[in-house]
């Protein structure tokens, strides 16, 4: 085992996630270790290191697998910044992207050699290739969706062109940035066309004839013959180092070459002239056609619907080395931590990936892989920490027997989120919303159908098509079936999908394993829906559908077994479409559309879940608690529509709702001139609209604002409304602009925030925002401390230490003004240090806007979790019960061993607690509310609040709310108990983690199943 490598996974503490790109690289978070040291944080968590494209803000269109980008800076750049982290007791938790590779670009070594080669490069099978395509026109052939224009207008326009570089042997066809291979079995047609037009003398064409005949000789570029792929590779990299040396010696072969790359690329004006150059092109291995084709055509699998990031056939054994070599073998050298794995849906079976890479990560580390965990079993202890970016419905559960610690925290952020809302004001906010926008309302659950139906008949037609004819060679296999046609087939399935409840499910491709109870539930949920709403089928097809998902475990008993395992594949490519369908319909169309309160509209959510209760909080908290203790705790994420700050603003609108319903018709009376009309509407719509105004009163800087503040903010609204409009795909989207509804709809955010003063509508944005704004960052302290304190890793997005009113990306991937950070923690560590510190707070407090309140609950909480971390790892879950006439507006919980409690204690729904912004609860506002003790439990003689630094005894049956939250609106309270019989103290706990900050090596905690080595 290396030195100091753990036995089992390293789980953090917090994590802190950054956006690594060529303005921040490993230079620049290096310097930012002691500021993250001295935050709290025992973990920094990246996004992908490795090569991306040239450029890339985000690092998930990955395009070498063995190398780190080098925009981000070199190997020993890597090692300083680990070594750094190690010094300081951290650690590093990376990002992952196993799905999919960046393509098209020129920059990816296995795409080029799959264009050059086809079905007979090395890499065919990496990517997920359908090479056997319906479409004669495609068969052995890649579809390349990259013009700008139909083919045969970019053709005869001259921007499709043969080159020859000399330098590399090497012929391409380049179309802008674009450098497309030609096959080389076609080489040597080129070569004798130029020994017929003579020009290169007796002495060299000898040469090139051998030359030509040596390309002619390639094996074909169908063949499937392993043999005959490796001479192919081996001989046609000999054949064109030899053309280039040939070149090199005899530049006249060089020019004759160039010139007749020049002949055969044709004259404009001249359609005839350009034949040769289409035949050249068509007898490539791909084919070239106009980007808006891939929606239809596409015959290689993508990260949802984006050309340029090919899916990756990760359940190939080859593929998993290929891709995880270098990670692999930096975690097992100790130089990362974790893996988050991105968009694990897309993998054919992720609980397969997820085994194989803890036992992959394993065998280097000499470590003993943990088996996989049995449904409903106890959970072994895992060698990697890992956790997959998954999105988990409300009543889905994360499946037990994957091989990982949990997810990356969505449903976290939108169960926090949702416990702000004021669930009673759901049909209020709902006849506004319905008022103001008119017929553009829809109900949730029909415009989430109707979004998916959509997506399957636009950009993800061309994979409905591939898995209906699929499907068709199923039905066409049973006499029974046989009768069924493609096209009702494809309706049928596309009703299936359209009604899956979940994501997807992971029916495994074991033939002999049953697929799971709610995979069996969700599969007869979405069939039994698809057929009650597809009245006109034949019911007889869901029947058949439902019988291939399930297999032989779906009634089909006596299947033969070369049927089931078709069945099995089918299911799986069916699995890696309802995913993207979900997402793109969901995520980046339905969420966009429905605009009643946009707080709850975000990855992961649900518009319909308005308001969760503190007892449903708690059932949430628990059951993490038990199954997932070591998932991760997000609350803003790279993914994120709204930060968590811009939410909580939007959430007082619920404790509002008669305010919004007078503000939103003012301003809606007040900006109507400024509409114009487009196709005969008024632009912008009343949806857009009502979108708006939310966006401004959730994103308006607070404090003073100059008209330099002023333009900055307003760039970036209508950017976010641009991209809003665009998503949503009613009047505009990406595909296809609407430019006058996009003027018009830019004119309108431009017209409104255009100036300072005079500027009625903005003054009265400005008074309405400050309330909101107010209150909103009073639930920015609960959501900091329930993040922290919460069973679980918590995770602190870039930045998001302070108030960050941040829109979709890009705008939450701007610049992080670090040393305005370093400042305040550095003031906070200063009030921190004085013997008497009220007075320091309560300015904190009031002037709660500026994020100083919500930083001081962040770094005061993470210290506290520092300094009880193993008491924490080993302590249950208890929800306390809140009694009194104001109980609905505390959530309340302990942390607590036999010898340690931490009390956290947090106020929701303020607004309509007191109603006074500016104002704290008062001891009137509470009254009688108070936290009850667990009956016949043991407690602390005192509780020491580790936030607004208050003592509190513990004698009686009750805590009165006013006294624990007199001055502050949260409270983290710290108690321990004498010690009885052998029981160990907290001190002997934390002893018992003791050693290498860097990497201690411990046991998995006694008495907490699943739980492996603490780093400190």
């Amino acid at each position: 085992m290396p030195e100091g490598r753990p036995a089992a996974a390293v789980i953090p503490r917090a994590t802190y996630r950054v956006q690594l790109h060529a303005g921040f690289g490993f230079a620049e978070a290096l310097a930012l270790v002691p500021y993250w040291s001295a935050l709290g944080i025992s973990h920094l968590y990246c996004s992908p290191l490795l090569r991306a494209r040239p450029g890339s803000q985000h690092g998930y269109d990955v395009v070498e697998h063995r190398q780190l980008n080098p925009e981000l800076g070199t190997r020993e750049d890597f090692d300083r910044l680990v070594a750094a982290l190690h010094a300081e007791g951290m650690g590093l938790v990376v990002d992952i992207v196993p799905n999919h590779m960046g393509v098209l670009g020129g920059d990816n070594a296995w795409w080029l050699d799959v264009l050059e080669n086809g079905p007979a490069s090395a890499y065919a099978e990496h990517f997920d290739i359908d090479w056997a395509a319906a479409d004669r026109a495609l068969a052995g052939k890649v579809l390349l969706p990259i013009l700008g224009d139909q083919y045969g207008v970019v053709l005869e326009r001259g921007e499709l062109q043969l080159a020859f570089d000399a330098g590399r042997g090497y012929f391409t066809i380049d179309y802008h940035e674009h450098r497309l291979p030609l096959d080389p079995a076609g080489y040597g047609a080129l070569l004798r066309r130029v020994l017929r037009e003579g020009g290169l003398g007796a002495g060299l064409a000898p040469a090139v004839e051998a030359l030509a005949t040596a390309f002619d000789g390639l094996p074909p570029r169908d063949t499937t013959d392993p043999a005959a792929r490796h001479r192919r590779q081996r001989a046609k990299t000999v054949l064109k180092a030899r053309l280039a040396g040939l070149a090199r010696e005899a530049p006249a072969l060089t020019e004759a070459l160039q010139a007749l790359a020049r002949r055969l690329n044709g004259r404009v004006g001249r359609p005839a002239s350009f034949d040769p150059l289409h035949a050249l092109i068509d007898a490539q291995p791909y084919r070239l056609a106009h980007w808006r084709v891939a929606g239809d055509e596409i015959n290689y699998r993508r990260f949802f619907d984006v050309n340029e990031l090919a899916a990756l056939r990760m359940e190939r054994p080859e593929v998993f080395e290929a891709t995880h070599a270098l990670v692999l073998e930096l975690a097992a050298a100790g130089a990362i931590d974790g893996l988050r794995i991105d968009h694990p849906d897309g993998l054919a079976d992720p609980a397969a990936y997820f085994e194989r890479l803890q036992r992959r990560y394993a065998e280097p580390a000499r470590l003993s892989p943990s088996p996989r965990a049995e449904a409903g079993g106890e959970r072994p202890a895992l060698p990697l920490y890992v956790v997959v970016e998954k999105i988990v419905a409300a009543h889905e559960q994360l499946p037990r027997e994957w091989a990982v610690h949990g997810t990356t925290g969505y449903r976290f952020a939108n169960v926090v989120n949702a416990l702000l809302v004021d669930a009673g004001a759901k049909a209020r906010l709902d006849r506004t919303w319905r008022l103001f926008v008119r017929e553009e309302a829809e109900d949730f659950d029909t415009l989430a159908w109707h979004c998916r139906v959509l997506v399957m008949e636009g950009a993800l037609s061309g994979e409905l098509t591939v898995l209906a004819t699929a499907l068709l060679r199923l039905a066409r296999a049973d006499r029974r079936t046989r009768d069924f046609t493609l096209n009702s087939l494809r309706q049928a399935l596309a009703e299936v999908v359209a009604a899956f409840p979940v994501y997807r499910t992971y029916v495994g491709s074991d033939v002999d394993a049953a697929p799971s109870v709610q995979d069996r539930r969700f599969i007869d949920w979405a069939v039994g829906l698809a057929r009650r709403r597809h009245v006109v089928a034949d019911a007889s097809i869901f029947d058949f559908i439902r019988r291939v998902l399930l297999a032989r475990h779906g009634g089909a008993a006596g299947m033969p077994s070369g049927r089931v395992a078709a069945c099995r594949a089918f299911a799986q490519r069916l699995q890696q479409y309802t995913a993207p369908v979900a997402a793109k319909g969901i995520e980046d169309t339905a969420l966009y559309r429905h605009h009643r309160l946009v707080s709850l509209n975000d990855v992961g959510g649900d518009p319909e879940m308005f308001g969760f209760s503190v007892p449903a909080f708690h059932g949430a908290s628990r059951d993490r608690d038990l199954n997932w203790p070591h998932t991760m705790l997000a609350t803003s994420t790279h993914d994120a529509k709204r930060s968590e700050d811009l939410r909580a603003r939007l959430d007082v609108i619920s404790e509002m709702p008669a305010a919004w319903r007078l503000a939103t018709r003012r301003w809606s009376r007040l900006n109507r001139r400024l509409r114009r009309t487009v196709d005969g509407e008024p632009a912008p719509t009343r949806s857009d609209e009502y979108l708006l105004y939310q966006l401004l009163v959730g994103s308006l800087p607070a404090g003073a604002l100059d008209e330099a503040g002023l333009a900055a903010w307003a760039q970036r609204v209508e950017a976010s409304m641009l991209k809003a409009a665009r998503e949503s795909k009613r009047i505009t989207s990406w595909m296809r602009p609407h430019e006058a509804y996009e003027a018009a709809l830019t004119a309108f955010v431009r017209a409104l925030l255009g100036r300072l003063a005079p500027n009625p509508f903005l003054d009265d944005l400005r008074a309405n925002a400050e309330v909101l704004a107010w209150f909103g960052a009073l639930n920015g302290l609960t959501v900091a401390l329930l993040r922290c304190l919460s069973p679980g890793v918590p995770d602190l997005y870039q930045g998001h230490e302070l108030i960050e009113l941040s829109m979709a990306d890009p705008d939450n991937r701007r610049a992080v003004d670090f040393e305005r950070r370093r400042r305040v923690l550095a003031e906070l560590q200063g009030i921190a240090a004085r013997p008497e510190r009220a007075a320091a707070l309560r300015e904190l407090l009031r002037h709660a806007t500026d994020g100083r309140a919500k930083f001081w609950v962040t770094w005061r909480a993470l210290d506290l979790k520092r300094r009880h971390e193993v008491m924490l790892r080993r302590a249950r879950y208890v929800p306390l019960e809140v009694h009194g006439e104001r109980a609905a507006h505390v959530v309340a919980f302990a942390r607590c061993t036999n010898n340690a409690w931490l009390v956290v204690v947090a106020t929701r729904l303020a607004a309509t607690l007191h109603g006074h912004a500016g104002e704290l609860p008062r001891a009137e506002h509470w009254g009688d509310t108070a936290i009850v003790w667990p009956a016949e439990a043991r407690r602390p003689a005192s509780l020491a609040d580790h936030i607004g630094g208050g003592r509190f005894g513990t004698t009686g049956r009750t805590l009165a709310v006013a006294d624990v939250l007199q001055e502050w609106p949260v409270a983290a309270l710290f108690g321990t108990l004498p010690v009885v019989d052998d029981e160990r103290t907290e001190e002997s706990f934390e002893s018992a983690g003791a050693g290498s900050v860097a990497h201690a090596a411990a046991g998995p905690a006694a008495g907490r199943p699943g739980d492996d080595t603490v780093r400190g």
